[in-house]
């Protein structure tokens, strides 16, 4: 959990400042997020052992994750191990895998690079491209359709 500061702006008090807890999962819970998502539409239901197995992650590793994101909200753990998204954590992991595919797209489409390095670089962009920067992404290549 990490403090993040936040601009309250109120017309009669003017502007205020206040640090509130904020869950920032980062780039890392983002993955876990989008690896859940990819699990859940392969086999239907997913399991932390099913997250190690795909990712390549210990299972204490995994077991880290599992329990930050069920912390912060994301997810729910059944009793029989299954993991099941939140409404905030499926949105946040469609958000995600959305971001993935619509820079893959482009950078094979516009780059003109492989499958294989669109992937990986759209992996790489999707945590840290502003969302000013991916609507005009998206719209390019909607347009473009």
């Amino acid at each position: 959990m990490v403090l993040k500061k936040i601009v309250i702006r109120n017309e009669m008090n003017g502007i205020s400042e206040r640090m509130v807890h904020k869950a920032v999962i980062g780039e890392s819970g983002e993955h876990y997020l989008e690896t859940i998502l990819f699990l859940k539409k392969e086999k239907g239901f997913v399991r932390s052992i099913d997250i190690a197995q795909r990712t390549g992650f210990s299972k204490p590793s995994v077991s880290r994750a599992v329990g930050i994101l069920k912390q912060n909200g994301y997810i729910m753990v059944e009793d029989n191990g299954e993991i099941i998204f939140t409404k905030e954590g499926e949105q946040k992991a469609i958000t995600i895998y959305e971001r993935h595919h619509i820079l893959t797209e482009f950078f094979k489409k516009v780059a003109d690079v492989s499958e294989q390095v669109a992937e990986e670089d759209a992996c790489k962009i999707e945590h840290i491209i502003s969302n000013e920067t991916f609507e005009g992404i998206k719209k390019y290549m909607a347009d473009k359709k």
